[in-house]
């Protein structure tokens, strides 16, 4: 194999559907105002105290202008046009336009937890009551995890390589891991590197409310009466995180094709790590995921005094949270206590494989604007006294190196670290 070219990787442009707004642009403006975008559940019907969720509140896919019914009818994997938007969206929020030098150079890396669960639920709703021969011919395409990549590039005409990295809930990060190696080592010079999952089905949230993985709000509960506090990572009565749709997209692009398109960065991709368990399929191993924070910060090849904030997993689940602070409070020690910790996840739920992309996304933007986005619905919890959670509210604050933290099902974790310029 050829030896790696050494390119410095940058984020040039970033694209999100989310419980906060169906553009990146929407979700930035709600997360600054500290908003929260969980609601009941419109999209099924379930028996279920898990029933908070959150969903895209102007998702509308006939309404876009890439789309008509029957291409919407076909691609009934809503991974598959969320994918197309946010790309679309992403691309030409760097500034791309797409030609002949450019399609070749350009891959496009989607993760994923649940791929096209929505779908095989349409088809065996079919083949059970309409039967065999009025299942889907798009079924199978439908469920392939690769496909929301290739109708991205069959809709944007890119031809550089696409796949799907499967890292669950990490997904987003190993997008960009994966993706900021190849454009390194020259294998590619733009990469749409993300994730996406719309998981917001009865099956699926029956089955995390018997994990005891979602909240489940009762009468006493204070979501009752306010759906928005249903997520309250690192808060003393945290019970589970909000199941969420959505998908997000940055756009990585090679120093030297930034400079030569005459895009802006936004960031620098500056370390990745990434390890896994051996331990649990949902529980976190503090051992594994501590090397992987230890290993992010060796490949950007810093200090953890030189870190100046964290961008947490913050799932609002009470084992999940705690383990993840003791991870940071022994790779940062004293240093942790001067160094802010906060969690979108309070704000847009748990979109499973595409929250570490949205959040990548709202992390970079935060340094761009100097301002760093709160962990709403905080009640103290006296286990984290010595953590700045940025409480309830955004802060103005400028920042340049921000950590930002996934760990998945499975016991997948991947870290990344960003440089703000």
């Amino acid at each position: 194999m050829k030896p790696p070219q050494n390119r410095r990787v940058f984020v040039v442009g970033y694209g999100a559907a989310t419980p906060l707004g169906s553009t990146f642009a929407k979700t930035w403006q709600r997360a600054v105002r500290g908003e929260a975008g969980f609601r009941k559940v419109t999209r099924c019907k379930v028996e279920s105290a898990c029933d908070i969720v959150g969903e895209i509140p102007d998702w509308f896919p006939l309404e876009l202008d890439f789309t008509d019914a029957k291409e919407v009818y076909n691609w009934n994997a809503a991974f598959v046009i969320l994918t197309m938007a946010v790309c679309k969206e992403a691309l030409a929020d760097a500034g791309i336009v797409m030609d002949e030098a450019i399609a070749p150079r350009m891959a496009c890396l989607i993760g994923s937890a649940l791929n096209g669960s929505d779908a095989f639920r349409v088809a065996m709703h079919d083949l059970e009551h309409r039967g065999p021969l009025r299942v889907s011919p798009y079924l199978l395409p439908n469920l392939c995890a690769n496909l929301p990549s290739g109708k991205a590039g069959m809709l944007l005409k890119f031809t550089g390589p696409i796949f799907s990295p499967q890292g669950a809930c990490a997904s987003g990060n190993h997008a960009i891991g994966i993706g900021a190696r190849m454009i390194r080592d020259g294998d590619c010079d733009f990469v749409l590197a993300g994730g996406a999952d719309a998981p917001i089905l009865p099956e699926l949230i029956h089955g995390f409310a018997n994990m005891n993985a979602t909240i489940k709000v009762h009468a006493d509960d204070r979501a009752a009466k306010d759906f928005a506090q249903a997520s309250r990572p690192f808060s003393i009565d945290r019970r589970g995180f909000v199941l969420s749709e959505g998908a997000g997209v940055v756009v990585l692009a090679a120093e030297e094709a930034a400079k030569a398109h005459g895009l802006t960065p936004r960031a620098e991709v500056l370390g990745v790590g990434w390890t896994s368990d051996a331990y649990h399929y949902t529980s976190p191993n503090p051992a594994t995921i501590i090397r992987a924070l230890r290993e992010t910060i060796a490949d950007a090849q810093l200090k953890p005094a030189d870190i100046q904030y964290v961008n947490a997993h913050g799932t609002s689940t009470p084992k999940g949270d705690r383990t993840e602070i003791k991870c940071l409070r022994d790779v940062f020690g004293k240093l942790l206590e001067k160094i802010p910790v906060s969690s979108n996840k309070s704000q847009l739920g748990h979109t499973l494989g595409a929250t570490a992309a949205i959040e990548a996304a709202l992390t970079i933007e935060g340094m761009r604007q100097g301002i760093l986005l709160p962990t709403i619905n905080h009640v103290p919890d006296p286990e984290f006294a010595d953590i700045d959670v940025v409480p309830n509210a955004a802060r103005r604050q400028k920042y340049e190196l921000a950590l930002s933290n996934a760990f998945g099902f499975g016991g997948t974790n991947c870290c990344v670290i960003f440089r703000g310029v």
